[in-house]
């Protein structure tokens, strides 16, 4: 292979790990534009001028799921029945740690008295959120629904494990990332892949994220398989999305 066709290659194969990322994450920027200048938070607002969010996470999905179907053979997943075992049990202990602040809330009796510091770190009820009850109709309930699982336990668990442990901890250890196995470590790329993981999420979340990014970048370097980082991503978030259902704290999502 020439030099020509290789830097073909990588500047393929890094838009296949990076744009899927860029475009999802462009939608969350739109959501935050149409929550300020078409929201409007009232009983007798249509609903989506009442949660935004209930056509913009549809259109991120579908627009999200066509780049990565576009790029699909782009990717190096690995995977297997031993990796997909092994991450399961990590993915569980990532549902331990996105309710934990909640968790200890609860069990502290803390409300009302939690400070203001605490309750952007997730010690707070998360009552408010994307909630599917806003429809009335069956049809568009479930819709709502079904279309926030698929966001959260495909969409999200693809596309972020894909950029995260997929791309930028194999860049940060080397430019030409293609040539760094999936989980090779380096404390720096490790920590700082961790570090914006955090960031991306809301402060609420940030504990949370931040151990979930160690987690999975651990699953990475040990299994050396992006498949696993892909499970345990997922049930976490399944998990998570179980637990709103049950409580209805619609402030996880």
């Amino acid at each position: 292979m020439n030099a020509k066709n290789h830097e073909a290659d990588s500047d393929l194969l890094t838009r296949a790990h990076v744009v899927p990322f860029a475009v999802f994450m462009g939608f969350l920027i739109l959501l935050q534009l149409a929550s300020s200048l078409i929201g409007w938070d009232h009983p007798d607002a249509p609903w989506w001028r009442r949660q935004p969010a209930q056509w913009v996470y549809p259109v991120q999905v579908i627009v999200t799921l066509g780049f990565l179907l576009r790029y699909w053979k782009c990717y190096r997943f690995d995977w297997s029945l031993k990796w997909s075992l092994v991450a399961v049990v990590f993915g569980a202990v990532g549902i331990g740690f996105w309710l934990l602040p909640t968790t200890l809330y609860d069990a502290w009796g803390m409300q009302g008295e939690a400070t203001e510091w605490l309750k952007r770190l997730g010690f707070a009820a998360r009552r408010e959120g994307f909630d599917p009850g806003i429809f009335e109709h069956p049809a568009a309930y479930w819709s709502s629904l079904i279309m926030r699982f698929v966001r959260a336990v495909i969409v999200v668990a693809l596309v972020e494990e894909i950029f995260w442990r997929g791309f930028l901890m194999r860049f940060l250890v080397r430019e030409d990332f293609e040539k760094v196995r999936i989980g090779e470590f380096q404390w720096k790329a490790f920590l700082l892949v961790a570090v914006f993981f955090m960031l991306v999420h809301s402060m609420a979340d940030w504990p949370a994220a931040f151990l979930c990014g160690l987690v999975y970048n651990f699953v990475a370097v040990k299994t050396g398989s992006l498949a696993a980082c892909v499970v345990a991503h997922s049930l976490t978030n399944l998990g998570l999305g179980a637990y709103i259902m049950a409580t209805r704290q619609w402030g996880f999502w």
